[in-house]
C-alpha cells in the first residue's frame, strides 16, 4: 500500500490486491496516482480530498458487483462515492477486464488504465455518464481534456 499527497490536493492510496498489476505493470501505482490527480485537478475541485484505489482480480469485483449493482460478473471499475468532501471514496479495478479490453480495443493497457482511474474518479467527484446524454457528454468531454494533458489518445474515437 503507498499514500501520498498532491499537488492538485488530493491525497491516493493505493492498495495492491492483486500483485500480478505490478508484474504486469511495473509503476503501476505511481501512474494511478498520476491519473487520479489529473482528474481531481480538471475537476477544479480545491478543497483537500482523499481517495482510495484497489488494484485487485477479476474474481474480487465480480463479487463486489454482484453484491451491489445485482450484476453477477466482474467490470472493469467500480467507484464507490463517500458522500463526504474531504474523503472523496473509493474506486477499485479488475486487472484481467481491464487487460481484455484493451487488448480488444487495441489499446495499450497502460493507457485503457489511466483512463479507467480518471472515469471512476470522476464518479466519486459527482459526475454520472448514466443519468442522461447530457451528463455522458459532458464527462466524456473531460474526460478526453485530461487524457490529453496526459498525453494519451482519445478513448472513445
Amino acid at each position: 500500500m503507498t499514500r501520498t499527497t498532491g499537488s492538485a490536493g488530493l491525497s491516493c492510496t493505493v492498495v495492491v490486491l492483486d500483485r500480478a498489476w505490478r508484474r504486469a505493470l511495473p509503476g503501476v501505482e505511481r501512474r494511478v496516482r498520476r491519473a487520479a490527480r489529473a482528474a481531481f485537478a480538471g475537476s477544479r475541485r480545491t478543497a483537500r480530498s482523499s481517495v482510495v484505489i484497489a488494484l485487485a482480480d477479476d474474481a474480487r469485483v465480480r463479487t463486489l458487483n454482484a453484491r451491489d449493482r445485482r450484476k453477477d460478473k466482474p467490470t472493469n471499475v467500480l467507484s464507490y462515492p463517500s458522500g463526504e468532501k474531504a474523503f472523496l471514496g473509493d474506486i477499485i479495478l479488475a486487472r484481467q477486464t481491464v487487460w481484455r479490453e484493451a487488448r480488444e480495443q487495441g489499446k495499450a493497457a497502460a493507457d485503457h488504465l489511466t483512463h479507467l482511474v480518471v472515469h471512476g474518479t470522476l464518479h466519486l467527484l459527482g459526475y454520472d455518464h448514466e443519468t442522461g446524454e447530457a451528463d455522458a457528454r459532458r464527462m466524456e468531454a473531460l474526460e478526453r481534456r485530461i487524457l490529453t494533458k496526459l498525453g494519451i489518445a482519445d478513448p472513445y474515437s
